[in-house]
């Protein structure tokens, strides 16, 4: 039997109210440079020490694999309990759906960044400094007013946040994925799209108009000082997925700012909730919809946003503004409460990495680790110890009294 098919089996709806809120890229590394310190651990966090006095367990996950770094997708995926080994998404379908694109069967969507290049063609800012988010609104409604195909195939260009942008082909023949364009960092030029699968006629095609995309696009952003180029990731389609309420038995909100992560809970069948900008308009509007939903995916952005920056001072920063608005969410208390993220954003790596992120579950049922505060060194020795993301929303079915027992 397969251990998703024993959980199923086991399920008991009992009404209890969940949250998963997400500090994304919150897990961080002790050095000297930084103090021998995390910015969690340096950051004033009055509300979460009160939480973790009331009594919690902690632990670290890990998101893939030891070793392995993710990205956003298989991070949330596995949150969401989806193996991410087996639930394999591009990133480019999850923003697109974020961005309330509505894909057909057969698109293939990709994310887009605007880039900086130098004369020679040389990458030499990934994100073209982030640019405002009306300079990429310009820059794409010129792009889709002069390239609306590429032969018989459709091309769609959707606006994001900041330098993101989605990149929608939709025409016969096309499926994915392909590799990225992006070289993961400066000082390298623009990568060429490969397929996947060497055999795949499919893919083959796609990669061609990838090709002559660029040939079309970069002249058109050849006099811009900051994004005169861009980056594709994430080049696929979209998969069959079981829905979140299928999986679990809940009706599931998400709360997000960001289009990538509205799409990866709409991928799931979560409703998306719109409206708020900001950490506490999310926590007001959870406390208004908390009868209306079982779980609640929260998502707050800026502890990787800092991360991937370098900058400690922000991201300790960003942790306590997370923390200031804590009580709104705290006034209508799920009965199960989990607090983490999908993955590590060190500074001194600036980008994700393979480090277990450390993670808060709180319940009447959780039992009391006896630990002062919410820090990776205080869930190096929480009672959760150490396992798979994947496990997480498991364990948080099992403090809601989900499960029956298993066997005589």
């Amino acid at each position: 039997m397969k251990l998703d098919t024993l959980y199923s089996d086991l399920t008991i709806k009992t009404g209890a109210k969940m949250a998963l809120v997400v500090l994304d890229g919150l897990g961080d590394l002790a050095t000297k440079a930084q103090g021998e310190v995390t910015p969690l651990e340096a950051a004033k966090t009055p509300n979460l020490d009160a939480l973790v006095a009331e009594g919690c367990a902690q632990g670290r996950m890990i998101p893939v694999a030891p070793g392995i770094t993710p990205g956003s997708g298989p991070g949330h995926l596995a949150l969401f309990g989806y193996d991410p080994l087996e639930f394999q998404v591009g990133r480019g379908v999850i923003e697109a759906l974020g961005l309330g694109f509505s894909l057909k069967a057969g698109d293939v969507a990709i994310r887009a960044n605007f880039c900086t290049l130098n004369a020679e063609g040389i990458v030499t800012d990934r994100r073209a400094g982030r640019i405002p988010t009306e300079t990429c609104q310009r820059l794409c409604a010129l792009l889709a007013s002069k390239i609306k195909k590429l032969g018989t195939t459709e091309v769609h260009i959707v606006p994001g946040k900041e330098h993101r942008f989605v990149i929608v082909l939709r025409g016969a023949g096309l499926e994915g994925p392909l590799t990225d364009t992006d070289p993961n960092r400066e000082g390298l030029p623009i990568s060429t799209a490969q397929p996947t699968d060497p055999k795949s006629a499919k893919q083959k095609k796609v990669a061609k108009l990838i090709a002559d995309l660029y040939k079309t696009a970069l002249p058109l952003l050849a006099k811009e000082k900051a994004a005169n180029g861009f980056l594709l990731r994430g080049i696929a389609h979209q998969p069959d997925i079981p829905t979140f309420e299928e999986r679990y038995q809940l009706k599931a909100a998400c709360l997000a700012v960001y289009p990538m992560y509205k799409g990866l809970a709409q991928l799931v069948g979560m409703t998306k909730i719109e409206g708020p900008t900001t950490i506490k308009e999310q926590f007001e509007r959870y406390a208004a919809e908390y009868g209306n939903y079982d779980f609640f995916f929260i998502h707050f952005k800026y502890t990787d946003k800092y991360g991937e920056d370098g900058n400690f001072e922000a991201k300790k920063q960003a942790i306590e503004e997370f923390d200031a608005a804590l009580p709104i969410l705290l006034g209508k208390r799920p009965d199960v409460l989990a607090i983490t993220g999908d993955h590590s954003t060190p500074c001194v790596v600036k980008g994700h990495s393979w480090h277990p992120q450390p993670v808060l579950l709180h319940s009447k049922f959780s039992g009391s680790d006896k630990l002062d505060r919410f820090t990776e060194t205080g869930a190096n020795l929480g009672s959760l110890g150490v396992f798979e993301a994947k496990y997480l929303i498991r364990l948080m079915q099992a403090n809601a009294r989900m499960f029956d027992k298993f066997g005589a």
